[in-house]
C-alpha cells in the first residue's frame, strides 16, 4: 500500500514539473504584448528604411541647354554616319534649384552626317547628334538638336592662287615677247592658277576631345534625383 502512495505522488511531482518548463521554441513576450521575433522584424525594417536611398523623378524640359566637353573627335574626312560621339557635361543642369545632372555626367551620341571639302565648290561639313545620358546610374535617353560644324571658306585664297598665276605668266610673257606676250602669257598662267585650285580640295573641319559644344534638349525627359 506504501508502495502504492509513494508511485502515484512521483508521478504527480513528475507532471508538475513538465508543465512549468517553457518550451524552449516558444516565442516570449514583452510588457506590450508583442512577441519577440516580432519586435526583432520591426526593429530590421526600421533599419534598411534609414539605410536605403530616397529617389524622386524630375522633368527636365524641352529646351534646356547642356553645355558639353567633347571626349572623342569627329572630323569632315575621318568621321563615318553613325560613328559613336561622347562627351560629358561642363556645367551642371538644375531644376527648381535642384540638381539634377552633374558636371561630368556622359551623353552619347553619333555621327548624322559627313561631306568632305569640293574641288571646285562645297565645303567640308560634320555633324553629330546626343540621344542618351547617364543620370542617377542608368542611362536615359534624350532627344536634342544637330550639332554642325562647317569648315571655312577659300574662296579668297582660290582667287589669290589664280591671280599669282596669272600675274607670273604675265612676267614671263613680257620678257619673251614684249605686250603682246604679256597678255599671252598671263592667260597661260592664270589657266594653270585655275588647274592648281581645282586639283586641289579646300579645307577640311575637325574639332578634338575638349572641343566646347552647345546643344539643347528637343523633347522633356524624366530622370531618377536622389535625396
Amino acid at each position: 500500500m506504501k508502495k502504492l502512495v509513494y508511485v502515484v505522488a512521483l508521478t504527480v511531482g513528475v507532471a508538475a514539473c513538465s508543465a512549468t518548463k517553457t518550451p524552449e521554441n516558444s516565442l516570449t513576450t514583452d510588457g506590450a504584448g508583442t512577441t519577440g521575433a516580432a519586435s526583432e522584424s520591426a526593429s530590421t525594417a526600421t533599419i534598411s528604411a534609414a539605410v536605403s536611398p530616397r529617389f524622386a523623378e524630375v522633368t527636365i524640359p524641352a529646351g534646356t541647354t547642356l553645355r558639353l566637353e567633347l571626349k572623342s573627335a569627329v572630323g569632315s574626312d575621318t568621321s563615318t554616319v553613325e560613328q559613336p560621339v561622347s562627351a560629358e557635361l561642363r556645367a551642371p543642369v538644375t531644376i527648381d534649384g535642384r540638381v539634377v545632372l552633374p558636371a561630368g555626367s556622359e551623353v552619347m551620341g553619333v555621327v548624322t552626317g559627313v561631306e568632305r571639302s569640293g574641288r571646285v565648290k562645297g565645303r567640308a561639313r560634320v555633324a553629330y547628334r546626343f540621344n542618351s545620358v547617364r543620370a542617377g546610374g542608368e542611362s536615359v535617353d534624350i532627344e536634342t538638336s544637330a550639332i554642325s560644324h562647317v569648315a571655312e571658306a577659300t574662296k579668297g585664297s582660290d582667287a589669290k592662287k589664280i591671280a599669282i598665276g596669272a600675274g607670273a605668266g604675265a612676267a614671263v610673257g613680257a620678257l619673251l615677247g614684249g605686250g603682246d606676250g604679256a597678255a599671252k602669257g598671263a592667260a597661260i598662267g592664270g589657266a594653270g592658277g585655275t588647274g592648281v585650285v581645282l586639283a586641289t580640295r579646300g579645307k577640311e573641319v575637325h574639332m578634338g576631345p575638349g572641343a566646347d559644344v552647345t546643344t539643347k534638349l528637343t523633347a522633356p525627359v524624366t530622370v531618377r534625383v536622389r535625396l
